[in-house]
């Protein structure tokens, strides 16, 4: 087993919990689209964390952000308010069209969870069952793995707690007949991240409103991933046209600061009442003022603009490298397929040790999710290295067959 020098007292022992693997590269400090490790080896970041760092690492006005509040107020528990929470609050809830409520919290998978909790609510005693595609992601707690449908990662944790059904992502037909009058909510991801970066068909998103209007349930959009300008909108609900009941969000909120949210119109959010759920840590000083500064810069850089100008960049120079076949998402989620036969794994691999951070999103297809600090020139060097490795990879499996 290989391990990180420096992390393993023993060759054979690491101190982490086998959940991730044991990691391969200890990176001490990051500046932009750029990472180095404790040789000093520079590394271009096109994962940004998994679409957390969008506006790279170590933003400037971020850092100072979480440095001052860290010297004035560190924090109070949600029995009170404070300066940074209000204004992340209003700041959500004008991005998402205005009149709603936000609930703060501490990640990706709480939000889902406090949306899940939120239709139950919103739905009444015997309403409560949440319908999601196949192949989506919604989080790792019971809840939201079962929310998830990929059926795979529920095997081990049974049982997991009822009220979970999922259908084909995208179709309409199957969807409708999964509904009966239990259903509280249908909770969708307008691009499937994790499973695959696979965009909302044409005209879905607007026909599952229409039927969640039919049928008086809440449609809840899971923006962890593609909120905060990545796919070239604020949030991905926006390039169909669509106004959900319920937004969650995390990752690029906090620029790498632990928050996360959900935000819904306030008919809807005044479902909840005082004691129906709660979060220590959720929307506190320091995370909110990272956050406070990551909108003030993300509005002034037009976040979404700049998604959409490197994102096009991005996807037009990819479908030229040898290899790949096709190349689908939407901004600055972009997820590269590969020829049969190359192992996205192993090209991944192969781009680590080279230098470049990416990320094998299904065995056949690399995920491509860089900050939106990335130049011209950081992705040429990075697509040059991505090609080299595919090239070796298929090299390789050629040699092996015959």
């Amino acid at each position: 087993m290989t391990h990180v020098s420096g992390i393993a007292e023993k060759p054979d022992h690491c101190p982490f919990m086998p959940t991730y693997g044991p990691p391969s590269v200890m990176f001490v400090r990051g500046s932009g689209t750029e990472l180095f490790d404790r040789e000093g080896k520079r590394y271009l970041d096109l994962l940004s964390g998994l679409a957390v760092t969008s506006l790279g690492h170590s933003h400037p006005a971020v850092a100072e952000a979480i440095s001052e509040q860290a010297r004035t107020l560190q924090h109070v528990s949600n029995l009170f308010a404070t300066e940074p929470q209000v204004e992340v609050a209003q700041a959500i809830d004008r991005l998402n069209g205005g009149g709603g409520q936000v609930f703060f919290c501490n990640s990706g998978a709480e939000a889902n969870e406090a949306a899940i909790k939120l239709a139950r609510r919103h739905g009444g005693h015997g309403r409560h069952v949440v319908v999601s595609a196949m192949r989506s992601f919604h989080g790792r707690t019971l809840a939201t793995l079962h929310a998830t449908g990929q059926p795979e990662k529920h095997e081990v944790f049974q049982p997991l707690p009822e009220g979970f059904r999922h259908v084909p992502f995208g179709d309409i037909d199957e969807l409708e007949r999964s509904i009966d009058d239990t259903c509280a909510a249908v909770l969708l991801e307008p691009v499937q991240g994790e499973g695959g970066v696979n965009p909302a068909p044409t005209g879905y998103l607007e026909a599952v409103r229409a039927l969640c209007d039919e049928r008086g349930m809440l449609m809840m959009m899971d923006e962890v991933q593609t909120g905060f300008g990545r796919t070239g909108q604020w949030f991905g609900y926006q390039h169909y046209g669509v106004r959900p009941d319920v937004v969650s969000m995390a990752k690029a909120l906090g620029n790498g600061m632990p928050i996360g949210a959900i935000w819904a119109p306030t008919e809807v959010a005044s479902s909840f009442r005082p004691g129906d759920h709660a979060t220590t840590f959720g929307g506190q000083p320091l995370a909110t003022s990272a956050a406070r500064a990551v909108l003030r810069v993300m509005e002034a850089i037009d976040a979404p603009a700049e998604a959409l100008r490197i994102g096009g960049e991005l996807m037009a120079r990819l479908e030229e490298v040898d290899g790949v076949t096709t190349v689908r998402g939407l901004g600055l989620l972009l997820a590269a397929q590969l020829d049969e036969g190359i192992v996205a794994g192993e090209v991944v691999s192969l781009c680590l040790q080279r230098g470049v951070v990416l990320n094998a999103v299904t065995p056949t297809s690399v995920r491509f999710a860089p900050p939106f600090t990335l130049t011209t020139e950081q992705m040429d060097e990075a697509l040059s290295i991505f090609g080299e490795a595919i090239a070796d990879v298929r090299a390789k499996a050629e040699r092996g067959n015959k």
